[in-house]
């Protein structure tokens, strides 16, 4: 009952505070940290038990790692190594020396102010990615920046937690030997097996991640999927954390397995609700987890370090930027969504007092730090933003689309059977860029196999869609096979993306009448054009001419759209419905009757001029 109980407070905590900090216009984050200070044993004290939670909603950071890696197919991550390993050394080098000569300043020892400078040196991957994703910047220019730096700073957790032992046992005897003792004590043995055993994990999860997932999807069964998506991120994770290494780490490479493979948005698209669950519990037990009776008895001490390290952090990101090339408005973008501590201090402040590296009172008090560095995160954002607002609107917007990266796709084909694939042959013709979406894996591997980006996943979901990139496409063309399916991905479509032009493939008339009232904007019924273009060749073979069977078939085409318009308004009334049929048919049977009067006609006329023309043939000869 208990931990039913505490799962109450904590939605209840969320359900109230987010929405008022969002109308505040602080961002959702800060209202789950702003939860977490108040349910916390700092003020209500509904929540005791803060380490647990904070050990458990880790998970929370494990499964955005997942989402970060399905970003990154291998040949991307390869093409970001520059900016990964270039500018987040750089990054974490000039932070750690800063920080760590101000903690020597103010009175630390050498040891305790290096762990301090390269912990610190760390951001919030959680709450950097969050706020970037929620302002919509990830493909700017800062935003790739930012991921950048933030994936090297992932990578460096691993190294830090190797070397804290060095550093606790290095200063303390200098001059008599000990860093040489430290550096022999060091395991390499363990580390090699560690590298080997990343290594084997990444191979032996490429060759068996893909055919797991094909088995699992055939079954069709939707949470069967959804269970072994999050096998495949907790069990890469946990692998990792039994060698010793970070899990987040573990997750990370599970994504980038899966980054090129047709699962990729499904797989997004059902962690997502997980991990949003997670991180915003991670930040809950954040807020929990501050103490506020050191801040109370220091506020001044606690808030100059805040304020120190935001703005170390701000000056070395916002220098770099500009040292790279960066005009100054995405430079201090970067600079204003990165200067807070990360989520990985709170595991490594701990690992340090275990080593002794550091003593309990200074890690808590550097976690209170971190903690409110975060806090302050949505302000220097918006102090970013009224900064860069100073130049126009116009301005912003060249800066914006100049940022942008990869060119965006135009199409998605959602439902890639014979008639999608025709529609996509024609796109390929034109060289137009498209996504294929459908639940066929046989079917996405012939997108896949010539070059087309294709995905396997319900086009009905929202979450498939976006991840589609449906917000930012110009058309979805509903090709599925099966209407009511249809009918969903076009209610979906509809409602979440106005701005997406959508075409749809109908089954038949009254197809027509669901999908039109659904605000589809073309349809275009399956069998219609197929049917006439047949018709016109059996003309053609029966002796009519060619140019007057084309003008058959185009006179039945535009008299049955036109009848097909006319009948929408009243398609729901049965006896208007029946009326107008029963009168259509008898017009088009007039319209036949009238045609085989001209046709007669023509062959009569036709007839006498062949007459005609015999005699003056035979005088002649």
């Amino acid at each position: 009952m208990a931990g039913i109980q505490d799962t109450v407070v904590f939605l209840t905590a969320a359900v109230i505070a987010v929405p008022v900090f969002r109308k505040l216009g602080l961002g959702a984050l800060l209202g789950y940290l702003g939860a977490g200070i108040v349910i916390g044993p700092s003020v209500i004290g509904l929540i005791d038990d803060v380490e647990s939670i904070l050990h458990f909603a880790e998970f929370g950071v494990v499964l955005l790692l997942f989402i970060i890696g399905l970003e990154l197919m291998p040949a991307r991550l390869w093409a970001l190594r520059r900016p990964i390993f270039g500018l987040g050394t750089a990054q974490v080098a000039i932070s750690a020396l800063l920080i760590g000569l101000a903690s020597y300043a103010v009175g630390y020892g050498v040891q305790t102010a290096v762990v301090i400078g390269l912990v610190l040196a760390l951001s919030s991957t959680a709450f950097a990615v969050q706020t970037l994703a929620d302002r919509g910047e990830l493909r700017t220019q800062h935003g790739r920046a930012a991921f950048s730096i933030l994936l090297f700073q992932d990578l460096a957790v691993i190294p830090l937690l190797a070397v804290l032992p060095w550093i606790a046992d290095a200063p303390q005897l200098a001059g008599d030997g000990a860093a040489e003792t430290a550096l022999a004590d060091t395991d390499y043995l363990s580390i090699g097996f560690s590298i080997v055993t990343v290594v084997l994990i990444i191979v032996i999860g490429r060759k068996l991640l893909r055919p797991l997932l094909r088995v699992v999807s055939s079954t069709g069964v939707q949470e069967l999927f959804t269970a072994a998506a999050l096998l495949v991120v907790l069990g890469m994770a946990l692998a990792m954390d039994k060698i010793g290494l970070s899990m987040a780490l573990g997750a990370f490479l599970a994504g980038v397995l899966l980054a090129d493979t047709e699962y990729r948005h499904r797989l997004e698209a059902d962690i997502e609700p997980f991990k949003g669950l997670l991180l915003g519990l991670f930040f809950i037990a954040v807020g929990m987890s501050i103490d506020l009776d050191n801040f109370f008895d220091a506020p001044l001490t606690v808030l100059g370090a805040a304020i120190g390290l935001v703005a170390i952090k701000c000056a070395t990101l916002f220098a770099l930027a500009r040292a790279i090339g960066m005009r100054w408005e995405p430079a201090l973008a970067l600079a204003a969504v990165l200067p807070q501590g990360g989520e990985f201090a709170f595991v490594l402040f701990g690992a340090a007092i275990n080593v002794g590296a550091v003593d309990r009172a200074t890690a808590d008090f550097l976690i209170l730090v971190v903690a409110i560095s975060m806090a302050m995160t949505p302000f220097t954002v918006q102090l970013a933003d009224a900064a860069r607002g100073r130049f126009s609107k116009k301005a912003l917007a060249q800066a914006t689309v100049e940022e942008m990266g990869d060119p965006e796709i135009q199409v998605i084909i959602a439902g890639f059977g014979r008639f999608g694939q025709m529609i996509g042959r024609m796109l390929n013709m034109r060289r137009i860029k498209f996504v294929a979406l459908d639940s066929d894996h046989d079917r996405i591997a012939i997108a896949r196999r010539f070059g087309n980006e294709g995905y396997f996943g319900d086009a009905s979901r929202l979450q498939i869609l976006e991840a589609a990139g449906a917000g930012r496409a110009k058309l979805l063309i509903i090709a599925v096979d099966d209407p009511e399916r249809a009918d969903s991905v076009a209610r979906v479509a509809g409602m979440h993306f106005p701005n997406l032009k959508l075409f749809a493939r109908a089954h038949d008339r009254f197809h027509v009448y669901r999908l039109m009232e659904l605000g589809v904007d073309q349809v275009v019924r399956e069998y219609f054009d197929s049917s006439l273009d047949m018709a016109g060749r059996v003309f053609r073979e029966l002796g009519v001419p060619g140019r007057k069977a084309d003008q058959m078939v185009k006179r039945f085409k535009e008299y049955d759209e036109q009848l097909l318009r006319e009948q929408y308004t009243i398609h729901r009334d049965e006896a208007e419905m029946i009326r107008s049929s029963k009168e259509a048919a008898a017009h088009l049977a007039g319209l036949f009757e009238h045609d085989q009067e001209v046709a007669e006609q023509e062959a009569e006329e036709e007839a006498a001029r062949a007459a005609g023309d015999r005699p003056r043939q035979t005088a002649a000869e």
